[in-house]
């Protein structure tokens, strides 16, 4: 019989394991239904939130794709001067959906979900859920926009609202490729859903 604190230490380790596997990217990111059948909990969360926001699935997915490349702890990059890196950062974004700290401030004053966490896939599937139903109600944008709901994401609303993407060629492409990637993950999930709903 192993000796009480061995035994201890092997459960904390195989709850670290476990904690790791839960913030790991998945493997295939091209295909949605490979992501979700990887991650069930990741589908539960972007069918909750296509529920309560009516925000597809899909269009969840290729955003947190474009932003985070599915990393919990996405960060943008450091500053710098002179070519030396400082110890800030070019951004407060954060998290799989790379929200900025007034705005994800804003999603909880306007939800109640004051505990939510940017690290946390539901909770940023909730958030881009919101955020693209404001640029709905605001903008005028369908939530199956996939491309001009990106560009709102990513200039802001009020910077799409001045057309601030308009010279950003670089921009338009990724929106492009966004939109791409909405379109490919719809028609991957229309052949596994059954699957992931059963």
């Amino acid at each position: 019989m192993p000796h009480p604190s061995l035994a201890r230490l092997a459960a904390a380790l195989a709850l670290l394991t476990l904690a790791g596997c839960a913030t790991t990217p998945p493997s295939r990111v091209d295909d949605a239904c490979a992501v979700f059948t990887e991650k069930p909990d990741w589908y539960e969360a972007t069918r909750d939130t296509e529920k309560r926001w009516g925000t597809p699935v899909q269009v969840q997915l290729a955003i947190i794709r474009a932003e985070s490349s599915f990393k919990h702890d996405a960060k943008p990059p450091r500053d710098s001067f002179i070519g030396i890196p400082m110890w800030w950062r070019v951004s407060s974004a954060y998290g799989y959906a790379q929200a900025k700290d007034e705005t994800w401030d804003d999603y909880r004053k306007a939800t109640g979900n004051g505990w939510a966490d940017r690290d946390d896939f539901d909770d940023a599937s909730d958030f881009i859920g919101w955020y693209t139903d404001q640029s709905q109600k605001r903008l005028g944008i369908s939530k199956w926009d996939t491309y001009n709901q990106y560009l709102a994401y990513h200039e802001g609303r009020g910077g799409y609202a001045r057309r601030t993407y308009a010279g950003k060629d670089w921009l338009l492409r990724v929106a492009r490729k966004v939109d791409g990637w909405a379109k490919t993950y719809g028609g991957q999930i229309k052949t596994c859903r059954g699957r992931l709903e059963g």
